[in-house]
């Protein structure tokens, strides 16, 4: 199975100042980590274009950033909406026994007894713990406990098998 390329961290929220600054929401944790990642490739509407990172901070519930060539309110403004990407390799390695969201979607679920569940679709915070949202022939929400529901974790394999009843 393929991984994606491209990995979202994050969406351009609005302008911010005179100077071309933007307003961003970050998918990352800690919010503030969107900003050690450059280039930022940003995309709207189709059309894909790669923006330095000049400078940045937190700034009360988001993260403004100045990007090179974004000068003025206008071009700010321009941007917003646009979805921040940035390559795999851009983060840094993860450690053992831990991954990255962008890692576990696409795997292949299996039941510690070999029932196919499905597919990794996507991951949801709720607090207590992470989910994985499996999509086969129906939608599973599944526990991310690992040495629990999460028995094993092969990125090689692309799968992930799981102590869950299929019936559930």
């Amino acid at each position: 199975m393929t991984k994606p390329h491209l990995i979202n961290v994050g969406k351009i929220s609005g302008a911010f100042g005179i100077k071309g600054w933007v307003k961003i929401f970050s998918y990352t944790e800690a919010k503030e980590n969107i900003l050690r990642y450059t280039p930022w490739l940003l995309s709207k509407a189709g059309i894909q274009t790669s923006f330095n990172v000049l400078d940045g901070a937190a700034h009360g519930k988001s993260i403004i950033a100045w990007l090179e060539g974004v000068d003025d309110r206008e071009q700010a403004v321009a941007l917003l909406g646009s979805d921040i990407f940035i390559e795999p390799g851009q983060l840094p390695k993860a450690q053992q026994n831990e991954y990255y969201w962008s890692d576990l979607i696409g795997l292949k679920v299996e039941t510690v007894s070999g029932a196919d569940l499905g597919v990794v679709g996507g991951l949801m915070e709720t607090g207590a713990n992470d989910v994985l949202i499996v999509d086969g022939g129906r939608q599973r929400a599944i526990p991310f406990l690992q040495g629990k529901t999460i028995v094993n974790i092969d990125l090689d394999a692309d799968k992930i098998t799981v102590d869950w009843d299929p019936d559930f």
